[in-house]
């Protein structure tokens, strides 16, 4: 053979190696059985810095079972910029929504891909309670995927100072002011309470009243109150913040009375219950709370130097509502690639990296507790699980002016109790106003 012919052949095999590398380095799987191969999926949200980093971690793994790329878009000006992109007819494949409200208004648009036929439906229903389901279906359908949670229905304590004055858990309303007040006979304030927060001073008074209003009046109620089909006048929303001003205006229940529950920050606040001694036994706040006490106080034990107990309930209807925060996924776009994200990332599994980090809860059953970092981080997730009634905090599916008008109103209240029906009417003024 000459010369030539062997270096034509040498060349020609070189270049089928080439060929092959390459096809093994294209970003897309080909799948063995005719299916479409897996490839990049776009997805919007609100997230930020290390939520990014934790959700690239999720995905990462979908990644290397399937050989398609998950793109994350974040930004905070999600609304505008999300609908920009579905006029214009470039929505992203999924989108990662912080509640409910926009989530109705793309698929009652009928933007949205319905997720029934894209998800094992049993599946969904054996992971996630009714509570999850309902809030995620529009007309039927189910549309949202409720893929991050955040309770807000915590009451925070030291189980020792409880143990050592023979103090009881509450579960109703009328025992959690029984205990409040034999705490103040005995001598310490049972509450710490602080709203102070900038230009949104207000803000932790008012999940306080979202919280009471579910507990005593229900979901449907508090579904009105928020779409406004009730005027904020109506006795369901007086009697929430008259509840709300037995613990915080009963004389010693808060230490020093309305003027330092409108001067302390919410973080500050819930140091009380966790000095020695304590200045307080219990506040109320999200299960967040408990990155306040760990940063402040280092040493404490979870569950043994901190924990939480749920809210009390008002009414023995509504004993397993809750109020909190959840990010839903949704879809636009019906692909292969898009399917097959949605569906890793219904399996409760696929996020315990960021469980075990830490910052993250799940509403569904099927990611194993033992993952969280600690026993309060899956005794939140559990409230969020097995809730029967689950429900946003109010102020944030309102509009912006109404909710900054919520917050003044607490503050209002705060200064002057003898005033409220005024105070609820000038809330509504504004509120028939912005839903009109």
């Amino acid at each position: 053979m000459s010369w030539f012919k062997k270096t034509s052949i040498l060349a020609l095999a070189l270049a089928l190696m080439v060929a092959l590398v390459a096809c093994g380095t294209d970003e897309t799987t080909e799948p063995d059985d005719g299916e479409e191969p897996i490839g990049t999926v776009s997805v919007m949200g609100v997230w930020g810095g290390d939520e990014i980093a934790a959700f690239e971690e999720v995905a990462a793994a979908w990644e290397s079972e399937t050989g398609g790329r998950m793109e994350f878009e974040g930004t905070r000006d999600l609304s505008a910029i999300l609908r920009a992109r579905v006029s214009g007819g470039n929505p992203p494949d999924l989108v990662i929504l912080p509640n409910p409200a926009l989530l109705q208004d793309f698929a009652a648009s009928g933007d949205l891909v319905a997720l029934d036929g894209v998800l094992d439906m049993g599946q969904i229903r054996a992971d996630h309670s009714d509570a999850w389901i309902d809030l995620g279906t529009v007309d039927g359908n189910l549309y949202g995927l409720f893929i991050k949670a955040a309770t807000k229905s915590t009451v925070w304590y030291n189980p020792g100072n409880f143990a050592d004055a023979g103090y009881e858990i509450p579960e109703t309303w009328d025992e959690l002011v029984t205990l409040s007040e034999q705490m103040l006979a005995d001598g310490t304030a049972p509450w710490s309470i602080g709203i102070e927060s900038g230009g949104a001073t207000g803000w932790a008074a008012t999940d306080w009243i979202a919280e009471i209003l579910l507990a005593e009046s229900g979901p449907d109620v508090y579904d009105q109150w928020v779409a406004h089909e009730i005027p904020w006048t109506d006795p369901a929303i007086k009697s929430a913040f008259e509840k709300f001003g037995v613990m915080a205006l009963t004389d010693g229940f808060v230490p020093g009375g309305a003027d330092a529950i409108l001067a302390t920050g919410f973080e500050e606040a819930s140091y009380l219950p966790f000095q020695d001694p304590p200045q307080a036994h219990m506040y109320f706040l999200g299960s967040f709370t408990q990155g306040f006490i760990a940063n402040q106080f280092p040493d404490l034990v979870p569950e043994q130097d901190y924990d939480f107990f749920k809210f009390p309930y008002v009414d023995p209807a509504y004993a397993g509502a809750a109020t909190g925060g959840a990010d839903v996924a949704a879809m636009f776009n019906d692909t292969p690639s898009a399917r097959s994200l949605m569906n890793y990332l219904a399996d409760g599994a696929s996020w315990e990296s960021w469980a075990a980090a830490g910052g993250y809860a799940s509403p569904n059953r099927s990611l194993d507790p033992s993952v969280y970092p600690d026993v309060l981080a899956a005794k939140a997730a559990e409230q969020l699980t097995e809730s029967a009634i689950f429900r946003f905090g109010a102020g944030d599916l309102m509009p912006s002016e109404v909710q900054n008008a919520f917050w003044n109103a607490t503050i209002d209240y705060l200064q002057q109790p003898g005033n409220l029906d005024t105070i609820l009417g000038d809330v509504e003024a504004v509120a028939a106003e912005a839903y009109e």
